[in-house]
């Protein structure tokens, strides 16, 4: 593929979405806008999910478990070979930071729709990162890299560094392996059970330790570069609010961030991705402490859960310029100015909405989702990969939709994304949506006062069940009652089972005999 800037970008006629959920639906929606067609992979549970029938061609590789379909490097270049692929999207999780994957696309004579094997190696590795981020004078957090990985000298370097810290697994991400250690009775442990868990989901037992900075707020940057040193960065996003450090709600801007210390961030991020000549969208993380220093903290060589809130308040859509770097575009192709730090229109905030139990530490659920009702009106956008009648597997993660909001401020993004939650419905299963709009309505977030340990902070770590909204709950009943009748829903099926077609005295909850 040329990348010479005298050529016209390459536009891609195939292309394998090597995913599933609703990441696979976006990037489906986005392969179509390009003008290629959509090929969607699925493991043998999800063969009647939104992103299979969604797709122009779909290709089952394997089963349930993750090893043997979604994450099985083999059995997914196969599929893109026989259905004629031209380019891979990884989207997010499975394999989409993993640099074999993009070498065996690479490999096979496609284009892998992210950056080089290489640039993910050295970002993907939170060791090599924060080398790279300090060669490129980007702040970093005071720590150590665990180059001798005894128990001796792991100990000792904890000392100097000072307790409480944390201990990080050195590859992957989404707090596994992280441990926060208040002290040193408690590091060797801490220190055994992080390996542990890293070895499971990275199979890298690699660890290093940092200062916890703590308070601190969660600021991240979104970046694109070109693969031929430039790159461009798109404003920050807060991810301040998170259960075992994963995020559950973001949003853009930050309330804390100014124009200044906006153009500082984003300096950082573009310096780190031009060290690297990275290509692709991504995503540099940083802390920020209470005096208004911030630390680079990781980069995420993908396209991020959030990355809608971005697309809101800079009105880029990112999926289209993944693909267009993909094609050869160069920085100066897609934006002719960049002055200054980036403008934000407005304020967008996203809630993921997981099929969860917040009553009982967030634990997974699974199931049938029996009622889906997604709200809709002037910035609302819903990106969901499930419909009612979908069953949740317990192989996959969590997450059923993504409900994003976007206002002219944040008080009216707020009172937009209350009324948003309230108006929606994922029945059948347990949930997080409740659990959201007690956040949303604490007085301390809707003041901006956010920090990582938000929840902990203001006791919110257990849910407190509200009544579910009288139509989900009309809704809900009428479906329970056609079900139990044999009725199918659709005017063009129905059944003499239905009530409607029946003239008995048939009420909600009552026999016909009881009725009459």
């Amino acid at each position: 593929m040329s990348n010479s800037s005298s050529k016209r970008p390459r536009k891609f006629r195939r292309i394998l979405i090597a995913n599933r959920g609703e990441i696979a639906v976006r990037c489906i929606r986005g392969a179509k806008e390009h003008g290629a067609s959509a090929i969607a992979i699925y493991s043998e549970v999800d063969e009647q999910s939104r992103h299979v029938n969604d797709a122009d061609v779909a290709v089952c590789i394997g089963g349930a478990d993750p090893a043997s379909s979604y994450l099985d490097i083999g059995r997914i270049v196969a599929a893109a070979r026989e259905s004629r692929a031209e380019a891979v999207h990884p989207g997010y999780g499975f394999l989409a930071e993993n640099a074999e994957f993009a070498r065996a696309v690479e490999q096979a004579g496609l284009v892998f729709i992210g950056p080089t094997p290489e640039a993910m190696e050295q970002l993907g590795d939170k060791r090599s990162a924060k080398a790279i981020a300090e060669s490129a004078g980007v702040p970093c957090v005071p720590g150590y890299d665990g180059r001798d990985a005894s128990d001796e000298a792991m100990l000792a370097e904890a000392k100097r560094i000072g307790f409480p810290l944390l201990v990080k697994a050195s590859a992957g991400g989404g707090g596994r392996g992280m441990r926060l250690v208040a002290d040193e009775s408690q590091f060797l442990a801490a220190l055994d059970a992080g390996r542990r868990e890293a070895k499971v989901a990275f199979d890298d037992d690699r660890m290093l330790l940092e200062r916890y900075i703590h308070p601190s707020r969660h600021i991240e940057v979104q970046i694109l570069g070109d693969g031929h040193g430039n790159a461009v960065a798109f404003g920050e996003r807060e991810c301040s609010i998170q259960r075992r450090h994963q995020k559950i709600l973001e949003e853009s801007p930050s309330p804390i961030v100014d124009e200044p210390l906006r153009a500082r961030l984003e300096r950082s991020a573009i310096e780190l991705a031009r060290a690297v000549r990275y290509r692709g969208a991504g995503t540099v993380e940083f802390l920020l402490d209470d005096h208004g220093s911030y630390y680079f903290l990781e980069v995420n060589t993908r396209l991020q859960v959030e990355h809608p809130v971005t697309e809101f308040v800079t009105g880029q859509d990112l999926v289209a310029l993944q693909l267009a770097v993909a094609g050869g575009a160069r920085i100066e192709d897609l934006f002719k100015t960049r002055p200054g730090p980036t403008q934000l229109i407005g304020h967008a905030l996203e809630a993921r909405i997981c099929a969860e139990d917040p009553d009982h530490d967030f634990a997974p659920a699974a199931g049938r989702l029996e009622i889906c009702v997604e709200p809709r009106g002037p910035g609302i956008r819903v990106d969901s990969g499930f419909d009612a009648g979908a069953e949740i597997s317990p192989h996959y993660d969590s997450l059923i939709a993504k409900l994003i909001v976007h206002a002219p401020d944040r008080a009216a993004c707020l009172a937009r994304m209350e009324i948003a939650l309230t108006q929606s419905a994922w029945l059948g299963i347990p949930t997080n949506v409740d659990f959201l709009l007690r956040v949303i309505r604490h007085e301390a977030f809707r003041a901006g006062e956010l920090r990582t340990d938000f929840l902990a902070e203001h006791g919110m770590g257990r849910h407190q069940p509200t009544a579910p909204p009288r139509p989900a709950l009309i809704a809900a009943a009428l479906g329970t009652a056609f079900q139990a009748r044999g009725e199918r829903s659709g005017p063009a099926r129905q059944s003499h089972g239905s009530p409607w077609n029946e003239h008995d005295g048939f009420r909600v909850g009552a026999s016909k005999a009881g009725a009459r």
